[in-house]
């Protein structure tokens, strides 16, 4: 099994792409759950002040996390999981898909139970 995480900063959050982008740029320092839980646990909090003070908080480089998170690498990583989104379809979050299967929005336990009790049948 694989689990794969994408960004998708929606258009109507001014705030989505730099988030988007700090968790991005901890991930490169191996803690991208740790800056998107904080952030997650914040959202009235959003700004790049923050996300320094997160990232100051979970032990990464400050500079390297300084670099990273307004580097161009780090945009278009961000834009092409946006681009992919936008292809299969996705226009919100949070989206999954399991083995090709699209389940869109929150969605209660019993759902994926279902979906992966039909996906583990058929192989």
């Amino acid at each position: 099994m694989q689990i794969v995480f994408k960004h998708l900063p929606l258009r109507m959050h001014s705030k989505a792409p730099a988030a988007h982008a700090a968790a991005e740029a901890a991930h490169r320092q191996g803690k991208f759950w740790e800056m998107h839980d904080r952030i997650f646990a914040n959202q009235r909090q959003l700004s790049p002040e923050k996300y320094l003070e997160y990232a100051q908080e979970i032990g990464l480089d400050l500079d390297k996390f300084k670099r990273d998170s307004t580097s161009p690498d780090v945009k278009k990583r961000v834009d092409d999981d946006a681009r992919q989104a936008a292809s299969l379809g996705v226009t919100g979050t949070p989206g999954f898909f399991v083995n090709g299967r699209f389940l869109s929005g929150a969605k209660p336990f019993a759902a994926f139970k279902t979906l992966l009790d039909e996906e583990l049948a058929r192989n």
